[in-house]
């Protein structure tokens, strides 16, 4: 087995069969290891014995890609994981953490009893007790209660949370995490198509000849993706790669082209590329006469913004010349010309993908819409390997947050609390009396915890606060205001269901043991539309218990202290289940949760929704034979379930008009339209100046995995990056006589923090920037960071803050972080 300690890094060779082989058997031995460990079984070095090894497949509990694993389990315990070799996503394949996803499950401290703090201290309680607790918190105030989760939650996780809250509190405080990554592709695709989620798919990297990466560092975020572009030119295709980044990463060690431009500047450089397609006369006139219309944004900035003409859209696009881009943007004119003449060109096919440089950015709405405009203008849209793409970092930010709708102004299948006939048909599919489900939204993820940390007696009106599959008290911006601001008010309550002790858990009152990944079934949505199935496989330890079972048991113990909002219009629990035999199942009773799949018969109602948009999902038990269906799926005259890879596209779209060839049929516009988005460059909240002098951005390293929580856990993953630092230009580092390895203080507005310096490491800052990720709970950088959100989607702004960078005091050892 190869050693760990050294950074692994990303290899095109791993494309080759035997190279395969040997990360299917490193990672099957890594696991065998660990199994004898921690069991006392005795297991040969190189991998654990097959025959009584019992497999079943999983998407991987990390990213949004939605890689297959294959997990053997043998005598209750995980002894091996290895790639799907029947998986479409990653054939086989995955990145160092998904080969060792199997070890997130065994940390030594994993919480295994509900805890409540008395007198400062979390003391051990039952479940019945915990249970209580939060039940009469809800009661004393049902409309100061909240639930914030995540795109970690599995499908039936999240419309249970939904059910709860808007079918049974009337309460719309609810929020995942993936406000603070995904909100804003969201709004993007919304305010483009009228409909959320790519139109494309993965096959998309199988067909392109051109990979432009807007500010995603594919290869270490998403390498298994990555990969398939790699592969592709191991055989010998031609496929150029275009990295516009504001820091060189491992994926421009793979790029043809690199484009470095300023914190931003994304906005003009769109602009500049739009400006060429016109002046050049080089756009698809038919296309765009026949398929799209034009808008702007307001200065209200709102979704819909404001019609204008094609005369009046490129008015506003010259003075976006490519000299003025370079101006703005750092980018030389050439390689904006560079730019233009591709989109102009007709015999290649371009795929955009994004993530978070895109997102998590103050005008993240308009640079979504900006990017989709550019391929919609130029006719590089409607073909595989044409496509605007975003990509999600949660396993299920796509099928949870966004499809089941877990965010305050959403219900399930697109419908939204504002609009009147989208409350009646969830109140119909609820069988809830008229009038259930409240019109106002809730509060946005930066509301909800400012409202949540500031007193009461001063409009803090979130007083009780319960947070599942999800670490804020690490991964919000500007954690002294939004989260640590918290720790002195007495009258707040927070809940916290987790896996191990993390930042938020240190701040709660009570503590509430969850179940992981295949110690549950599963449903989740990746970032293809591809909605996957998994079965429990091993049993958690002590008393954790799964995150939905919680929140039914909160719902029936409101149910028995009498609130009316539990019941359904004919007086039924609103979380009823019935068995084959049409007997009720009190799955509120954890001994009973598992006498049916509650997964099914959740995902069954929740089913209902998905065809209001034209997002239709198949039966369970389709998901369960599959590796995975794209939405929309649609029965066909045989009987059997037909996937959707590419959306909007007569060719494979079943809901488009025979003829229409392309059909955007859920147009805002109404008229089968999509919207050319215009938005002008504007500055960014905060930028250097004198006393910070420095960009400040944050991200993700390929070892680890958002706050680490997991991945530190496992031996392998934090031995190749023990901790959190912060890389620098060279010449920046010696005009402040700065040395490699040594501590420096970063002091931005909001606070200040000393972590290591790596001069000329994995990644390369320009001069007058430094990058920290996030991973380490012991140096947040998110103490530091900005909290101003896109006016629109209300995603924070963790790509650029102003900062000073200086000498720091002698360097302190980081405490021991528990692992395997």
């Amino acid at each position: 087995m190869p050693s760990m300690n050294s950074t692994p890094r990303p290899c095109s060779s791993a494309l080759h069969p035997d190279r395969r082989q040997f990360f299917r058997q490193a990672a099957l031995a890594s696991a065998a290891a660990l199994a004898a460990t921690r069991s006392g079984i005795s297991l040969p070095a190189q991998a654990a014995p097959e025959a009584d090894i019992r497999w079943d497949k999983a998407p991987c509990r990390f990213c949004g890609t939605g890689c297959h694993v294959e997990v053997g389990v043998r005598e209750g315990r995980i002894v091996g994981i290895r790639g799907d070799a029947k998986a479409e996503v990653n054939k086989g394949l995955l990145c160092v953490k998904g080969y060792h996803v199997g070890m997130i499950l065994y940390g030594k401290d994993r919480l295994t009893r509900p805890l409540l703090k008395r007198n400062g201290r979390q003391e051990e309680i039952s479940w019945d007790e915990a249970l209580e607790v939060v039940a009469k918190r809800i009661m004393e105030n049902p409309a100061s209660f909240a639930i914030y989760g995540s795109g970690q939650w599995t499908v039936p996780e999240g419309y249970a949370a939904q059910k709860l809250m808007k079918g049974g509190l009337g309460n719309n405080h609810l929020e995942p995490n993936a406000r603070l990554c995904m909100a804003s592709a969201v709004t993007g695709y919304l305010s483009v198509y009228g409909v959320d989620e790519p139109a494309g798919c993965y096959d998309d990297l199988d067909a392109c000849d051109v990979l432009l990466l807007w500010g995603n560092n594919m290869a270490e975020m998403h390498p298994v993706l990555f990969s398939r572009v790699l592969e592709r030119r191991n055989r010998g295709a031609k496929i150029t790669i275009i990295d516009m980044a504001t820091r060189r990463t491992r994926t421009t060690e793979h790029a043809d082209e690199y484009l470095e431009f300023r914190p931003h500047s994304d906005l003009a450089i769109a602009n500049g590329i739009a400006h060429l397609l016109l002046k050049d006369k080089t756009y698809a006139r038919e296309f765009v006469e026949k398929h799209c219309a034009f808008k702007t944004d307001t200065s209200e900035h709102t979704l819909d913004g404001k019609p204008m003409t094609f005369e009046d859209y490129a008015k506003e696009l010259a003075a976006y010349t490519p000299e003025k881009v370079e101006e703005i943007s750092g980018v030389p004119a050439a390689k904006i010309r560079l730019l233009g003449e591709l989109f102009g060109r007709k015999d290649v096919r371009i795929t955009s993908v994004w993530c978070m440089g895109m997102n998590q950015h103050a005008r993240g709405t308009n640079i979504n819409r900006m990017v989709h405009g550019i391929h919609l203008l130029s006719g590089h849209w409607g073909r595989p390997g044409d496509a605007p793409t975003s990509l999600t970092g949660q396993p299920s930010a796509c099928g949870t947050a966004r499809e089941v709708g877990t965010l305050c102004h959403m219900l399930p299948g697109g419908r939204l609390v504002a609009n009147p006939e989208h409350r009646k048909q969830a109140e119909a599919i609820w069988n809830l009396p008229e009038g259930r489900v409240n019109p106002k939204p809730g509060y946005h993820t930066v509301q909800l915890f400012e409202k949540f940390c500031t007193p009461t007696a001063k409009g803090g009106d979130i007083r009780t606060l319960l947070t599942q599959v999800t670490n804020p008290g690490q991964s919000l911006p500007n954690l002294h205001k939004l989260f640590e601001a918290k720790k002195d008010l007495e009258d707040k309550f927070l809940i916290v269901c987790d896996v191990y002790p993390t930042a938020t858990t240190a701040l709660a009152d009570l503590v509430l043991p969850a179940a992981m990944w295949v110690e549950k079934n599963g449903i989740y949505g990746n970032s293809e539309r591809r909605t996957q199935q998994w079965f429990r496989m091993v049993r958690p330890p002590g008393e954790a218990r799964d995150d939905c079972w919680m929140t039914i048991a909160i719902a029936r113990k409101l149910f028995e202290l009498g609130h009316p909002g539990m019941k359904d219009k004919d007086g039924k629990f609103l979380f009823t289940f019935r068995n084959e035999k049409g007997e009720e199942v009190p799955v509120w009773q954890w001994e009973r949760y598992y006498e049916l799949n509650v997964d099914r018969a959740l995902f069954e109602e929740y089913r209902q929704f998905t065809r209001m948009k034209h997002k239709d999902l198949a039966p369970y038990d389709e998901y369960v034979k599959a590796r995975g269906l794209r939405w929309p799926v649609v029965q066909q005259a045989d009987g059997s379930w037909r996937e959707t890879k590419f959306r909007f596209m007569e060719f494979d779209d079943p809901y488009v008009k025979k003829g229409a060839g392309i059909q955007f049929y859920h147009s805002v516009t109404k008229d089968d339209r999509a919207q050319i988005w215009y938005a002008p460059y504007e500055v960014p909240p905060e930028m250097p100046d004198v006393e910070f002098p420095f960009w400040l951005g944050t991200g993700r390293v390929l070892e680890h995995w958002h706050t680490g929580s997991m991945t530190m856990r496992v031996p392998q993953l934090r031995n190749a990056v023990p901790q959190s630092y912060v890389e620098m230009h060279p010449a920046d580092a010696a005009e402040r006589g700065l040395k490699n390895g040594e501590t420096v203080k970063l002091k931005t507005r909001r606070g200040e923090l000393e972590l290591p310096l790596w001069i000329s490491g994995r990644g390369h800052p320009p001069r007058g920037q430094v990058f920290v990720p996030f991973f380490d709970e012991r140096l947040m950088i998110n103490q530091l960071t900005l909290d101003a959100v896109c006016p629109v989607s209300k995603e924070p702004d963790y790509k650029k803050c102003a900062v000073d960078v200086q000498r720091g005091s002698r360097a302190q050892a980081a405490p021991e972080r528990p692992s395997l």
